[in-house]
């Protein structure tokens, strides 16, 4: 296993926010269903998703739980010259102790969808990963066991949801400052959504950016001097 296609394909996780689902199909039995699906990462680092319970891929959940994922980098010219990853993995459905929980995270990433759980009947499911297939350009083809990563923030209490209010109510300078840096549309005003151990999410507009950190940070004091120095780039 490469060190550096474990990075690499973790980048590509945190970077992106839709992919492919694929299930087994219930009404064409043997035949792979595909649908477009929105997704964030729990704090175990594993795809978050919101879906319909009359939608034809929770049907097909509730019969086989395993699917697999496919996160491709939005954008690219050549879709075969560009990083993609495909998770094979065993879905399930969270339970309503957890639920609250997920909400929480899901909604900072995508709150034009606060109203599905109670009004239209969607449910929350965590794809747990059995094995990841990483693609990152011609030839570089690794299968890998272990990509997520835990973020050591988002379980400690209010850590993450701490530094994320602190960010978006006292320091708008400093994030409208990281989206200058990194070419990210200036408008609408871009919003702290995510921290984790690598790097950050905003979220401008309906789009999801992931920045990184210089270095990995493994306290919230790191996170701290991480962003200052980002702020004084």
């Amino acid at each position: 296993m490469s060190a550096e296609a474990v990075k690499h394909a973790r980048q590509l996780l945190l970077k992106e926010y839709r992919a492919v689902l694929s299930t087994h199909s219930k009404a064409m039995p043997g035949f792979p269903f595909g649908s477009a699906v929105p997704y964030c990462l729990s704090e175990e680092g594993w795809p978050l998703i919101l879906i319909s319970r009359i939608a034809q891929h929770t049907k097909n959940l509730l019969a086989d739980p395993r699917c697999s994922l496919l996160v491709s980098e939005r954008g690219a010219e050549d879709v075969q010259a560009t990083g993609r990853l495909t998770l094979l993995a065993e879905a399930q459905r969270v339970d309503d102790v957890a639920v609250g929980h997920a909400a929480k995270r899901y909604y900072r990433y995508f709150p034009e969808s606060s109203d599905y759980h109670s009004v239209h009947d969607f449910d929350f499911w965590i794809l747990k990963p059995v094995r990841w297939r990483f693609i990152g350009g011609f030839g570089a083809i690794h299968w890998l066991d272990q990509v997520a990563l835990a973020n050591p923030f988002a379980g400690s209490g209010d850590g993450e949801g701490g530094m994320l209010g602190h960010m978006n109510q006292d320091h708008a300078a400093a994030i409208a400052h990281y989206v200058l840096q990194a070419g990210l549309p200036l408008a609408p005003a871009a919003r702290m959504v995510g921290i984790d151990s690598e790097g950050f999410h905003l979220r401008i507009g309906h789009a999801i950016h992931w920045l990184a950190f210089p270095e990995s940070c493994t306290s919230p004091g790191a996170v701290r001097q991480a962003l200052v120095a980002m702020a004084r780039r």
